[in-house]
């Protein structure tokens, strides 16, 4: 079965990560796609590109990996790596622009078998990589309640977490563990007493268990720092987030870099000033005709800033 994906504000994204420079205008340019996916921003970003520059593609999804292994462009390069391990992969100083599209791509979310989803039955797994790490179900076999509660809460803001967990560890200790999308999806129905409108009882269980199983706050609070650090003075950094749980980590990591800190009634004149070691250059939300044509475009924001200067690694926190 095929499965495909529509980039999310793909003209916006790739104009952020380019800024003005035309292909006949660049010298030599280097690119990361942080977030390879199905390949949609990536596509597009070497259509703007000169044959002297390059674009390198992260992920950890093993089928995106093969999907970026059908692009038979000399200026591609893809690697089996979370972007929060670009540092180690590219020089300091050394990237033009930087592009994150963070969350899951609809291949994954469409695909019973990745187990994603609870719209449709299939093993509960949830790994990106597959190579690596618990499944769901294997987390959930052995996890303490008050660790599966504290996980339900901060990553899916589940007033219910309590009582999600409780339920999970007592049909555990019946000796029936969780394996199934299913599964899971029912038994959080049958624990959660309000719904919001429009959503499914198991949206934000589903979402915090996928979370924490990939680990995608730490690699976006880990993958923002890498990608300052990669990049030249200059160049870009834009960031596509889908909750408010990204959104805010990315809020923060580009007004800290924009904002600078000087103890009050320091005598300094405007030239002894420090500077800021980014400029915030704006945050864009999708069209209503983008909405329309994609629903899941719906909570997106794309935030970008500019790198100004370098500082050394480990100076960011």
């Amino acid at each position: 079965m095929t499965f495909t994906h529509r980039p999310v504000l793909l003209a916006e994204a790739v104009t952020s990560v380019l800024g003005e420079t035309t292909s006949s205008e660049q010298q030599s340019i280097t690119i990361i796609d942080g977030t390879f996916g199905r390949g949609g921003h990536s596509r597009e970003i070497l259509k703007h590109l000169n044959q002297h520059s390059k674009l390198i593609a992260f992920d950890k999804d093993l089928q995106a990996i093969a999907e970026a292994k059908t692009i038979q462009d000399p200026r591609f390069q893809i690697i089996h790596e979370s972007f929060a391990s670009m540092a180690e992969q590219v020089p300091s100083d050394s990237i033009d622009g930087v592009l994150l599209d963070l969350g899951i791509s609809s291949p994954q979310i469409d695909d019973p078998s990745r187990g994603f989803s609870f719209r449709g039955d299939g093993p509960l797994d949830m790994r990106m990589d597959t190579t690596r790490g618990q499944s769901a179900a294997e987390w959930l076999a052995v996890a303490e309640q008050k660790d599966i509660a504290r996980v339900i809460k901060e990553y899916g803001e589940e007033r219910f977490a309590l009582q999600i967990a409780k339920a999970i560890v007592a049909r555990r200790e019946q000796g029936d563990s969780l394996t199934r999308t299913g599964e899971l999806a029912s038994l959080v129905a049958g624990v959660v007493r309000t719904r919001e409108a429009g959503q499914d009882p198991a949206t934000r269980t589903f979402q915090a268990i996928r979370i924490y199983i990939n680990q995608e706050l730490t690699d976006l609070e880990g993958g923002l720092r890498a990608a300052f650090h990669c990049l030249k003075p200059g160049g870009l950094l834009a960031v596509i987030s889908f909750h408010s749980l990204e959104d805010r980590i990315v809020k923060q990591f580009m007004q800290g870099l924009s904002k600078v800190s000087v103890p009050r009634g320091l005598p300094l004149t405007e030239k002894q000033m420090p500077k800021p070691l980014a400029e915030l250059l704006g945050r864009i939300k999708p069209s209503e005709e983008e909405v329309k044509e994609n629903p899941r475009a719906r909570s997106a924001i794309l935030r970008v800033m500019r790198k100004i200067k370098s500082v050394p690694e480990g100076a960011i926190s």
